[in-house]
């Protein structure tokens, strides 16, 4: 019977370079058989593995992600990096699901080098799941656009994000691990607070000097200024960490922080000319 109509899902994994990979590379060297249509990209750790790449992935029209590293309490650089995974992937199948995608399309294993075996079986398991779910979005009844808008969305907010939970993607606890607490770590009215409660950052037209304090000091370099220009935030640089906001010399407070509310839209440039009054008529 032909295969042709069969739903032949895009997967990706990204695996660490001293076990997982030696795993599937004894995989291969050993003839186990997984699909074909799962590609992997090689990184040193586990740990490199950022919620951007994931998000990026699934935007491209990936179906399926997974990561793959060292047995817990033994990485090879530290005893440290395959916790980072751990935490940042159930924090990232937290947003998946905030947005509206199942987390089974995100998947967490560790290899060691010696388990060919194991590795195939993973793979095997993980893509036959996958193609139950079918195409990424028509599952979950989201259409092509509306899922990319969504996706670049959340990945706008990682830098946020990381900030606000940067204790909890930093805990390195055997006993959450070995008891599988950090599936738990996140919940789903923390994300959906979380977002909820996102600021973004408006310099208000009004009241700015054009000092360049706050334009010095953003991290990201986020603010667009000129000497005797109204600043303005590029809120797609923005990582909303709020240094603006707490640098703005307290005569001005020119810098407000907004929650729930849209922006408003920045000055046209041939309008941000700061109007400042005269000598005379300040001491008059």
């Amino acid at each position: 019977m032909s295969s042709e109509g069969k739903f032949k899902p895009k997967m990706l994994g990204i695996i660490c370079n001293w076990c997982c990979y030696g795993g599937a590379d004894l995989c291969g060297v050993s003839r186990f058989q997984y699909p074909t249509y799962i590609r992997l990209i090689r990184v040193m750790c586990s740990g490199r593995v950022d919620m951007k790449h994931i998000l990026l992935a699934f935007s491209n029209g990936v179906d399926g992600m997974f990561v793959g590293g060292c047995h817990i309490n033994d990485c090879h650089y530290n005893p440290e990096g395959n916790y980072d995974a751990l935490s940042m992937v159930n924090l990232c199948k937290r947003l998946l699901e905030h947005i509206g995608i199942n987390p089974k399309r995100l998947r967490l294993e560790w290899v060691s080098a010696g388990e060919g075996i194991r590795f195939a079986n993973i793979m095997n398991e993980f893509s036959k799941e996958i193609e139950e779910l079918g195409p990424l979005g028509k599952s979950e009844g989201i259409d092509e656009k509306e899922l990319k808008s969504r996706l670049e969305r959340i990945a706008r907010l990682i830098p946020y994000i990381k900030l606000a939970k940067m204790k909890k993607l930093a805990l390195h606890d055997i006993n959450l691990a070995n008891e599988e607490g950090y599936a738990n770590l996140y919940t789903g009215e923390e994300i959906n607070s979380l977002i909820h409660e996102a600021p973004s950052y408006y310099i208000d037209p009004g009241k700015c000097q054009a000092c360049m304090t706050c334009a010095r000091r953003c991290p990201v370099e986020a603010i667009i200024s000129a000497k005797n220009q109204v600043h303005v935030v590029d809120q797609d640089k923005c990582i909303r960490c709020g240094t603006c906001f707490e640098v703005c010399p307290p005569k001005f407070r020119a810098v407000t922080k907004i929650v729930g509310e849209p922006v408003p839209p920045p000055l046209p440039e041939d309008q941000r000319t700061v109007a400042r009054k005269s000598k005379e008529k300040e001491v008059a």
